[in-house]
C-alpha cells in the first residue's frame, strides 16, 4: 500500500478512492450466486465433521454437496457458453 501525499488526495475524486461495484459487476456475481451457496454448503458439511468420525451418512452428506457444486459449476459454464463468454 502506498501513502499519497495530500496535495496528491485533493486532486483524487472521491468516487476513485472508494469505488462501488458497477451494475456488471453486481450482475456477474448474482449469476455466480447458486455457485457460491453450493460451495457454501460443501464447506459446512466438511466442517461439521472436523472433529468426528465421518459416518455413512455424512459420507452421502459430503457426496450430496459435492455434486450440488458441480451441477451449479457445469450450469454457471453451459450459461457463459451461451453467452460466448471466454469464447
Amino acid at each position: 500500500m502506498r501513502i499519497l501525499p495530500l496535495h496528491l488526495l485533493s486532486a483524487v475524486a472521491p468516487a476513485e478512492l472508494d469505488p462501488e461495484p458497477t451494475d456488471a459487476e453486481l450482475d456477474a456475481i448474482d449469476a455466480e450466486m447458486p455457485l457460491i451457496r453450493a460451495e457454501v454448503e460443501e464447506l459446512d458439511v466438511q466442517i461439521s465433521l472436523l472433529d468426528r468420525p465421518v459416518t455413512e451418512l455424512d459420507a452421502r452428506r459430503i457426496r450430496r454437496a459435492r455434486r450440488k457444486v458441480l451441477a451449479a459449476r457445469r450450469a454457471l459454464t453451459k450459461r457463459a457458453a451461451a453467452m460466448g463468454v471466454g469464447a
